[in-house]
């Protein structure tokens, strides 16, 4: 389901997709225009961060993982490394709460969402937006759609590097609970929403809300 294979429908289990091309378009430059101004404001962040990185277990700064894109497709997102080297030695899975795999440093920069950072460079690739259903990894995914057959539908917009799911409660929120809360961004996706989310991710990136 999830390999490379286009969703060629505009209707999938129920849910109307509404092609908005203007919403589109804009939104593109927007997402370029805050990307390359998040770069410049957080490459200071990513550099101390790189060094205690570094200083903490000697291993690679960044780590590469497989993501779906917009219609199934899949690409290459690319975080800062906030577990230990041979964290996902065994199998992918969720973070979990009091994760033993999330180093020190590791800690910090997922509660500061700094780790996502690199993301942007995704961004400005046209991959992924600011605002979007979090890019799920195919794996994950394949298990998730067994039970949730609806899961499909967040294939159907590009992914975003925070959504409405994220600031609502990110990692103690179930998959079911965030394919609620995704369907409801597509649906009603807009500026004003976007707009909204955004702020809100904000207070989450001060709070630490929801990260594990």
């Amino acid at each position: 389901m999830f390999d490379e294979v286009a969703i060629k429908t505009d209707s999938i289990y129920g849910l109307k997709v509404n092609n908005k091309p203007i919403y589109d378009a804009i939104s593109r430059i927007l997402d370029i225009f805050l990307s390359l101004a998040a770069l410049v404001i957080g490459l200071p962040l990513f550099i101390i961060a790189a060094i205690a990185i570094k200083i903490e277990d000697r291993g690679p700064i960044l780590y590469r993982q497989t993501r779906l894109g917009i219609d199934g497709k899949t690409f290459t997102i690319y975080k800062m490394r906030s577990m230990k080297i041979d964290a996902e030695e065994k199998s992918a899975r969720w973070a979990k709460a009091e994760d033993g795999r999330v180093t020190k440093v590791g800690k910090f920069i997922r509660k500061t969402r700094i780790d996502e950072i690199p993301q942007l460079y995704n961004i400005l690739l046209g991959q992924m937006k600011i605002v979007g259903p979090r890019p799920e990894r195919p794996e994950l995914a394949k298990e998730f759609y067994k039970e949730l057959p609806e899961f499909a539908n967040r294939l159907t917009v590009k992914p975003g590097l925070t959504g409405l799911a994220q600031v609502s409660g990110g990692y103690n929120l179930t998959p079911a609970e965030k394919l609620v809360l995704d369907i409801d961004y597509i649906e009603n996706r807009g500026f004003l929403l976007d707009l909204m989310i955004i702020l809100r991710t904000m207070g989450v990136v001060i709070s630490g809300y929801g990260a594990r």
